[in-house]
């Protein structure tokens, strides 16, 4: 197991990304934070882990205020005594049209994503520093490259991620912390699945890979980039899409038009 003896964090861990990403660092033999907002939920998943015989605990924070950031770490450190990998996963992504954007959805959408992201970063930065050691995984986006329509608060939050991320790797190199962040494209959670209009078929026919993606897809580069194994990669955006943002949409599962020049096998 690659994460024997190391203690991590995980935001957003209830449920979604964030959960399979905190099992699978337990699976490695991490022992893991759970946090999330949701109380209730936060709860069943520990439990569920505990009772698999996974080393795990639970604690309630909403990463928007962030004292509840520094609660979360600085209670993690007293509990287990140190801190070595941080996952920022907690996000929350409305899909609004711009023109109907609130002052109060704008600073929930940039007070979790991003300040929430920050803040968690710091505190645990703090704790890592005089070991000298840790690992900063932030939860990007495809959005913050490629966007859609009435994605405009979450695209500015995943983008001020990818820019964070590497600034914090330069600030923080000195101490032998790395900072990279994962950008997912479209993977299939639960509220995706809950969705009546949801269609696994028809959202895979546009992704190159030809299916949807699925959090161990993730959780399995966090759990690289958590391991020692890892550790001259820092400040980079590492992207998990099936090849989505590599596609010029334009031709997606279309022919080359005529008039498009062709490579041969001579020219290549």
């Amino acid at each position: 197991m690659r994460l024997t003896g190391k203690v991590a964090v995980v935001t957003g861990a209830a449920r979604g990304i964030g959960k399979v990403i905190a099992r699978h660092l337990a699976e490695e033999g991490a022992t893991v934070t759970l946090s999330d907002r949701n109380c209730e939920q936060g709860e069943a998943t520990a439990g569920e882990f505990a009772a698999q015989g996974l080393k795990c605990s639970f604690l309630p924070a909403d990463i928007a205020a962030p004292q509840e950031s520094r609660n979360l770490i600085e209670k993690t450190v007293g509990t287990f005594g140190r801190i070595d990998i941080l996952v920022n996963n907690a996000g929350v992504d409305p899909a609004v049209p711009f023109l109907d954007v609130s002052e109060e959805m704008w600073e929930t959408v940039l007070g979790t994503n991003l300040r929430g992201t920050f803040f968690c970063a710091q505190a645990a930065a703090r704790a890592m520093r005089s070991p000298g050691r840790g690992r900063i995984i932030n939860i990007s986006s495809i959005h913050a490259e490629h966007s859609m329509p009435g994605f405009s608060a979450y695209a500015a939050s995943k983008g001020g991620i990818n820019s964070l991320t590497r600034q914090l790797a330069l600030d923080l190199s000195p101490y032998s912390i790395t900072v990279n962040a994962v950008a997912p494209g479209a993977i299939e959670v639960e509220k995706f699945v809950a969705d009546p209009l949801y269609d696994r078929a028809a959202l895979a026919k546009e992704i190159p890979m030809g299916r949807v993606g699925f959090a161990r897809d993730v959780s399995a580069l966090v759990v690289f980039l958590a391991s020692d194994e890892a550790g001259w990669i820092t400040g980079k955006v590492l992207t998990v899409d099936g090849g989505t943002s590599s596609r010029l949409y334009l031709y997606a599962g279309r022919p080359i038009p005529a008039g498009v020049p062709r490579g041969t096998e001579e020219s290549r």
